[in-house]
């Protein structure tokens, strides 16, 4: 393809996204009935952006879309003869085939940029050749009627029957041109150069040149402060014989001293003038980047509403589909992994929206998708007009599948909200039958893990400006970098991320024993709340996540914790809606806006964990889900007891955990010192050996990845096997590789177990390391 032509269709892609989206947008006044209402002005506008639809097509020579859109200003035409000025009054099926047009307009240019081949147009077309004309809306009396459409800008009335002859390609008019150049860049090229620049900011953040500098400055400093003072001893030295032959080496020192601290301080000023600039270039960097990123949601999510149309039609039903906020920007990456979570609650709105009388007896669904973006992130709502969620059906359906125990009789119904959880498990569905549109259960659960894969969330509830029911997605600012709160719990730095569209996160708390109370047998705490006071459940964090908790002013984190000390219990609040969760922490620490890396370690509780963030000094913040605290600390604070802790261990044996991944090194320590154990780490298999064979070393067991730099399990393991000293030591391996060659190597080189990541238990570790200790 030449770069010419490139340009012209790159043009094109940007012009039939604005005049699809603005004939959308006069469409969108759809009433009861599906009908719509145009002023003459929206009327003649819309006909000049078909029109103008219709010269970009043959300028970049499709002849099919151009058909299409020739058509579409036919019927604009007649229907604006037909109004003879007044208000065009445009009937259901008249809009509804509009929009089917458009559909196919949206289709074939979506196939052209993607270079796939372009969807047949021989029924659209034949379709739009036999709509309906519009019926004119009778003007108030004695108005005159504003002038209709120009005639020397009115196409024949009578279409032709075949697509016209299109002339050789010629440049776009000017007007079709948007001023600004254009470059087709590979979508994927953009994650990855994204990805690149986030990483390049967790590095730069983790840089300590500048701190070590100025620690050296310091000792310089104090250096030269003990030689002053040293000096000044030694008058009666300097003034013998001896001392006369010593002074010009101490005045050599002296000065060497002086010049060693100068350059010092001048490399420590360098750094701080370079690391200040190389922040502020990677900073400007990573916002042009994400910028890059961002793309129009209309661009990915936008053409799910022609496909909900269609879905709908084959299904013998005509909908209305209403969108909002599709000029909304969001990450691509994003966007595409949204397109199959929101196509399946399309349809089920379609199946669950149920049609509704209007005073002319006609009957429609209406569905809506509604993007939009805040300080709290990105979401995106999918909402239908139906009756709303039947909470007795979802009760039925759960207790019929034991998600739920029956109740008793006279017992008070579960919250709502505790219902509305329940749709998102697999297989759910209250639907009494399946067909095309729902009744598989298959849609929400897909929902709610594209949520959490994006570090989101996704909640069902009422509609909340008319009748029926939407699903909300939650999705935090941008995937990578993130404002967090850092939390200190079990001995453990972690990481709560800011609110959402659907979890509150805070406020911070310092609870004294005047705030404390009981509330059924179980802790709570009195919190001052819109509407008065509120006992509020309260939960430690540790004990939540499995973690014995911590003593107060246990657990000091050096740069980051001074203990929580004596005194009031620092806490979060955590909130959903009318659903709180008081949780109890070691320390508050820090908020801060930290890059968030995608977790893939053994042992991970997806439900409560979602990333992790990399502190100073190699150390590792798991980033926490929100919505799952909640979710699992309100059952235990229901059940009346806290959430389970592991058995420990019958002595504080000891294990030197060996993985070169930081995260992965962070959570089985995790697991470890949540089962009873003491915990060394080692980044690969040499400094394994050197923490194995040093002065004082007393390890019981060593829990090893295989895959590492400068010496990986199957070596580390050889050299125990090795040495008279370790020999008897047991080792586990634990790695990815999970082929029976690799198994077998692990187990004649003499490994007591080989576990695989892929179908890691944490109950298993701890049950072979019990077994071998």
């Amino acid at each position: 393809m030449s770069d010419f032509r490139a340009e012209l269709l790159a043009a094109f892609a940007a012009e039939h996204r604005e005049h699809l989206a603005a004939i959308r947008a006069a469409l969108a006044a759809e009433d009861a009935e599906g009908s719509a209402t145009l002023g003459p002005a929206t009327l003649r506008d819309v006909f000049r952006r078909a029109h103008s639809l219709k010269g970009a097509a043959r300028a970049v020579d499709l002849a099919g879309l151009e058909a299409v859109a020739h058509r579409l200003e036919t019927l604009l035409a007649q229907a604006g003869e037909d109004a003879g000025g007044a208000d065009a009054r445009l009937p259901a099926p008249f809009v509804a085939l509009l929009h089917r047009g458009l559909d196919a307009i949206e289709a074939q240019a979506a196939a052209m940029e993607a270079g796939a081949p372009l969807p047949p147009l021989e029924a659209v077309l034949a379709a739009l050749d036999g709509a309906p004309v519009a019926s004119p809306s009778a003007p108030p009396p004695g108005t005159a009627p504003p002038p209709s459409l120009p005639p020397e800008a009115a196409p024949p009335a009578t279409p032709p029957a075949t697509p016209p002859a299109t002339p050789p390609a010629t440049p776009l008019a000017a007007e079709a041109l948007p001023p600004e150049s254009h470059l087709r860049v590979e979508g994927a090229r953009v994650e990855r150069l994204s990805a690149a620049t986030a990483r390049l900011r967790a590095l730069l953040g983790r840089q300590d040149t500048t701190a070590a500098l100025r620690a050296l400055e310091a000792e310089l400093r104090a250096l030269r402060r003990s030689w002053d003072g040293l000096r000044a001893a030694l008058p009666a030295a300097a003034d013998s014989a001896a001392g006369s032959a010593l002074a010009p080496r101490l005045r050599g020192f002296e000065a060497a001293l002086g010049e060693a601290a100068r350059r010092a301080a001048g490399l420590s000023r360098a750094a701080r003038n370079d690391g200040d600039a190389i922040a502020r270039a990677a900073t400007a960097l990573g916002d042009e980047v994400e910028a890059i990123a961002l793309v129009p949601a209309a661009g990915v999510l936008g053409p799910l509403a022609a496909a909900a149309r269609e879905m709908a039609r084959e299904a013998g039903r005509e909908i209305t589909v209403r969108t909002e906020g599709l000029e909304t920007q969001a990450e691509r990456r994003v966007l595409q992994a949204l397109k199959d979570p929101v196509l399946h609650l399309l349809r089920n709105a379609i199946g669950h929206g149920a049609p509704r009388e209007t005073p002319h007896g006609v009957a429609r669904t209406e569905i809506g998708l509604r993007v939009a973006a805040a300080e709290g992130g990105l979401t995106v709502t999918v909402w239908d007009n139906g009756p709303g969620p039947d909470l007795a059906a979802i009760e039925a359906t759960a207790i019929r599948r034991n998600l739920l125990p029956a109740r008793a009789p006279g017992a008070a119904p579960p919250s709502a909200e505790a219902l509305l959880a329940l749709v998102f498990e697999p297989g759910f569905s209250t639907a009494p039958a399946v067909d095309e549109l729902s009744g598989r259960g298959m849609g929400l659960s897909v929902v709610a893990e594209a949520a959490m894969a994006l570090h989101g969330a996704a909640a069902l509830r009422p509609r909340a400006t008319g009748p029926g029911a939407e699903v909300v997605i939650a999705l935090p600012p941008s995937t990578g970098r993130r404002p967090l709160l850092l939390v200190e719990a079990g001995g453990q730095v972690l990481a709560l991320p800011g609110s959402t569209a659907l979890v509150t996160v805070g406020p911070l708390l310092r609870l004294d024993a005047g705030a404390m109370a009981t509330a059924g047998g179980r802790p709570a705490a009195r919190l001052p709340l819109a509407g008065g006071e509120a006992l509020v459940p309260v939960l430690p964090l540790a004990t939540l996540l499995g973690r014995p908790e911590d003593p107060p002013g246990a657990g000091h984190v050096p740069g980051l914790s001074a203990g929580a000390g004596p005194g009031p219990v620092p806490a979060v609040l955590v909130a959903r809606g009318a659903s709180r969760l008081v949780l109890t922490v070691s320390a508050l620490l820090d908020a801060r806006s930290l890059v968030v890396t995608e977790v893939d370690a053994p042992g991970l509780d997806t439900a409560l964990i979602s990333g992790a963030a990399l502190l100073e000094g190699d150390a590792v913040a798991l980033v926490l889900r929100p919505d799952g605290l909640l979710d699992r600390g309100l059952r235990a604070a229901a059940a009346g007891r806290p959430a389970p802790l592991p058995a420990p261990a019958a002595s504080r044996s000891t294990v030197l955990v060996v993985d070169d991944s930081i995260t992965t090194r962070t959570l089985e320590r995790s697991i470890l010192e949540a089962g009873g154990y003491r915990v060394q780490l080692a980044v690969d298999g040499a400094d394994a050996l050197n923490s194995l064979r040093g002065p004082g070393a007393a390890v019981d067991l060593v829990l090893a990845d295989v895959e590492m730099p400068v010496m990986d399990g199957f070596g580390l393991l050889e050299a125990i096997r090795a040495d008279a000293a370790l020999s008897g030591l047991p080792v586990i391996l634990m790695t990815s590789r999970d082929s029976p060659g690799d198994v077998q190597r692990g187990m004649e080189l003499g490994a007591n177990a080989y576990l695989t990541k892929q179908g890691f238990d944490q109950q298993a570790l701890l049950a072979a390391i019990a077994q071998l200790i």
